[in-house]
């Protein structure tokens, strides 16, 4: 099964070709009539990918495009963007409201599916950056963390400010075994 899409369409038409054409492709498809509809099904839970007519009563494609690139949240929502609006203006229009791709109705099954196929590799991509960005560069020797302006710091110096986390220091069975034992025979 490919990832959840979320289709905003008014035209009844319109959006039961859409749903029986992503589902034949494996999709797995939640169908409304408008914008509000689409971002009260948001609120609620995420899809990764929303299919957005721009002309609908309610709260139209370009309205949903910007509520959902002002909402907080790390979850990234590609929007697809479907209008029998032609020409640049609207194309750029559209992009300027937060929207990922365009695409002119009637819709063409091959290019949607395309397009489809180029939302998830951005939304992989975008997937892999997020996780890379939480990767800490730790030192092998010392353990210090090096931050986002390359300077190193106390594991403890690092996480506090950043978290709720509290520290307190002991000593590990190993260590103590290791380093700690041996010291205190020496004493």
């Amino acid at each position: 099964m490919h990832m959840r899409i979320l289709i905003a369409e008014d035209e009844p038409v319109a959006r039961m070709l859409l749903t029986r054409t992503l589902n034949q492709h494996q999709y797995e498809v939640v169908a409304v009539v408008d914008g509000r509809q689409a971002w009260a099904k948001l609120q609620q839970e995420h899809f990764p990918i929303v299919i957005s007519d721009w002309m609908m009563p309610e709260m139209d494609g370009l309205e949903l495009c910007r509520t959902i690139r002002q909402a907080p949240g790390n979850a990234y929502t590609y929007v697809l963007m479907i209008t029998a609006l032609s020409g640049r203006t609207n194309y750029l229009e559209a992009m300027k409201a937060g929207a990922d791709d365009f695409l002119n109705k009637p819709v063409d099954e091959e290019q949607l599916l395309a397009r489809l196929h180029v939302a998830e590799r951005m939304l992989g991509l975008r997937q892999h950056v997020e996780y890379l960005k939480g990767l800490l560069p730790i030192c092998s020797y010392c353990k210090k963390i090096r931050d986002e302006h390359n300077a190193w710091h106390q594991i403890e110096n690092y996480i506090a400010p950043r978290s709720e986390a509290k520290f307190s220091h002991t000593i590990c069975p190993e260590c103590y075994e290791k380093v700690v034992k041996p010291q205190l025979k020496d004493m």
